[in-house]
């Protein structure tokens, strides 16, 4: 049995002890979902990680996929969805948040978290699909629509993949709404000054779930 393979199972035994009743001393009362899975079920994936995209600059996204391995661990090959709330599961180290950090820096936080158990860590993170990474533009542009992506984009080029604004459109009354914390705020978009090469900072890159508006 290998030493990642004994320190999951002896975690395991500790959660599940830890969550039982203090009179509780059956070990069949155990859960029976609870078992890690076996190396077969998730070795799977190395396949499929010749598809998987890999951008370290990429701003991770609630609803993304992603493949996790750890070079030399059979044990910690995983893929995994990143949750609502931003944060994913992996064994070891439990919960990671990773919705808006980078690729890289999911890797860095994942590699630190894991050298408590592992010595220097190699640690390999893939986008397997950008699903969280979602645009939404509307109104007078050529092709309206959703739009994924699995890399950053801003403003301007959001606009191009839409066809850019129709004749009719208020080019410098474009809007982009997004939604923070609950709440939703508006950011104002001129894209006739952009386009003059004024107020460049106006055009700022896009978040999973941004909606531009071109009136």
């Amino acid at each position: 049995m290998s030493r990642i393979k004994k320190l999951l199972q002896t975690l395991l035994l500790m959660s599940l002890m830890a969550a039982l009743p203090a009179c509780a001393t059956d070990p069949s009362a155990a859960p029976a979902d609870a078992a890690v899975p076996s190396p077969a079920d998730v070795a799977a994936t190395a396949n499929d990680t010749q598809t998987a995209v890999s951008h370290d600059s990429y701003i991770v996204q609630p609803g993304d996929i992603l493949f996790i391995d750890v070079w030399k661990e059979k044990d910690l090959v995983r893929e995994v969805k990143v949750r609502p709330d931003g944060g994913l599961n992996f064994p070891l180290i439990g919960d990671v948040v990773a919705a808006g950090k980078t690729i890289q820096q999911l890797k860095t936080d994942i590699a630190t978290k894991l050298s408590k158990y592992i010595p220097d860590p190699s640690v390999n993170v893939a986008i397997k699909e950008a699903q969280g990474y979602k645009i939404y533009v509307i109104g007078k542009v050529n092709k309206p629509g959703e739009f994924f992506f699995n890399r950053n984009v801003d403003v301007i080029q959001a606009l191009s993949m839409a066809g850019g604004p129709n004749p009719y459109a208020a080019v410098n009354k474009i809007k982009i709404i997004r939604r923070i914390n609950g709440e939703q705020k508006t950011f104002i978009f001129r894209y006739a000054d952009v386009e003059k090469g004024k107020d460049l900072e106006q055009n700022i890159v896009l978040q999973g779930g941004d909606v531009v508006v071109v009136p």
